[in-house]
């Protein structure tokens, strides 16, 4: 394998020409972070993020938000509600992931479910009604993301005699369109494991991080969303997740690495998401520890097309600090990768990539809670791509 820090892409003085979706400051909330991303065809694309308060993760203040594009991303229309925070009840919504079913034309939304306690603290359980339970839920619509109906999925996902609690990565998730698993629908995770005796630690006041390793997983359906099941685990300081469809309908995971040794983590799955192969450390990927995304360049490509084989990948590509947001680029199923271009040369929190119509593909990236940015980019400004 080779390294991306062999030809790095020229770092400009300024972002890639971008429109500026949300904020400090401004519209409904004070601060915004944490990004999701989907097109939905016809030029329809989607964007949400967490409002938040004071910008800290949950159990402060925090609710869901979207914005709306009808022509791929040149233009987009008010905030939208996505899911209100319930602050009389203290309830709250954060984590937006998106994930279209182009068969049943439905669009899911996986989001965390919190009260008063966040990933490091959250004790083990199912019942969302625990204010010490940190849930997880899915919003299903079928009028394009006009409208949502919402279900917890806190018991499938965090079984407490296995782990402690869990939560959807933002961004994105996808639809199998090769091989025997076709048509199903996959979302990835990561969650606080119960390491070797340690057991389930369901009580107030335990030391909820002792004996824990963070892993990877993905719920996956299918039937078009009716129902959802929790694949395997895989490796260990697998942390937020991504995932995405190869030629031979195999699915790549590639992981922010828990421990932040500066590179991230991979595995494949050959039976769509219900069991992985660990790869370990692909020191490819140069990364802070940080969420990235991978994408399909051409997600309806036929298994044997050359296009199939086609990947991109968004991340901070730097392995202290979050900075420098890279587009990269593979055309071998993500054996080898090549930078593309920097699309942020300053902070780069979390970002999403996913292709659009004409060969073009659309960015969403944060900037330290300030802003929301999103760039549609060109197929021809894609040189390598």
């Amino acid at each position: 394998m080779i390294s991306l820090g062999h030809s790095p892409a020229p770092v400009p003085d300024d972002p890639v020409p971008h429109t500026v979706l949300a904020r400090a400051g401004e519209g409904p909330w004070p601060r915004y972070r944490i990004v999701g991303l989907v097109h939905l065809g016809d030029g329809l694309v989607l964007a949400a993020f967490d409002g938040r308060e004071t910008g800290q993760d949950v159990p402060d203040p925090t609710g869901l938000v979207q914005r709306r594009s009808l022509d791929g991303g040149r233009s987009w229309g008010p905030f939208e509600e996505l899911r209100a925070a319930d602050r009389e009840g203290r309830q709250w919504y954060c984590d937006p992931s998106y994930l279209h079913d182009p068969a049943s034309g439905r669009v899911f939304v996986f989001h965390t479910h919190a009260k008063d306690r966040g990933v490091w603290d959250a004790v083990a359980g199912t019942d969302d009604a625990d204010r010490n339970v940190m849930g997880s839920a899915v919003g299903m619509s079928e009028d394009s993301g006009r409208s949502w109906q919402f279900r917890s999925v806190t018991a499938i996902v965090a079984p407490p005699k296995l782990l402690r609690t869990a939560f959807p990565t933002s961004g994105a998730g996808i639809v199998l369109r090769r091989g025997a698993h076709a048509g199903r629908l996959l979302q990835p995770y990561c969650g606080w494991f119960h390491s070797g005796d340690s057991g389930p630690r369901d009580r107030v006041g335990d030391s909820p991080t002792d004996g824990e390793v963070v892993r990877s997983f993905v719920l996956f359906s299918d039937d078009h969303g009716e129902s959802w099941q929790r694949g395997a685990a895989v490796g260990e300081d697998m942390d937020e997740t991504t995932i995405v469809e190869l030629s031979d309908g195999s699915v790549l995971l590639n992981s922010r690495d828990h421990a932040r040794g500066g590179h991230r983590r991979i595995a494949v799955s050959a039976d769509g998401g219900e069991s992985w192969e660990d790869r370990g450390i692909d020191p490819q990927f140069v990364d802070p520890g940080n969420n990235s995304q991978l994408a399909s360049r051409w997600p309806d490509a036929p298994a044997g097309d050359p296009r199939a084989r086609e990947l991109l990948f968004t991340g901070a590509h730097d392995r202290f600090a979050r900075i420098r947001g890279t587009l990269s680029a593979s055309h071998d199923d993500g054996e080898t990768w090549h930078e593309v271009l920097v699309f942020e040369p300053g902070p780069l929190d979390y970002s999403v990539v996913q292709a659009l119509e004409d060969g073009a593909i659309g960015v969403l990236w944060e900037v330290e809670a300030r802003e929301i940015r999103f760039a549609r980019i060109e197929a021809e400004e894609l040189p390598g791509a």
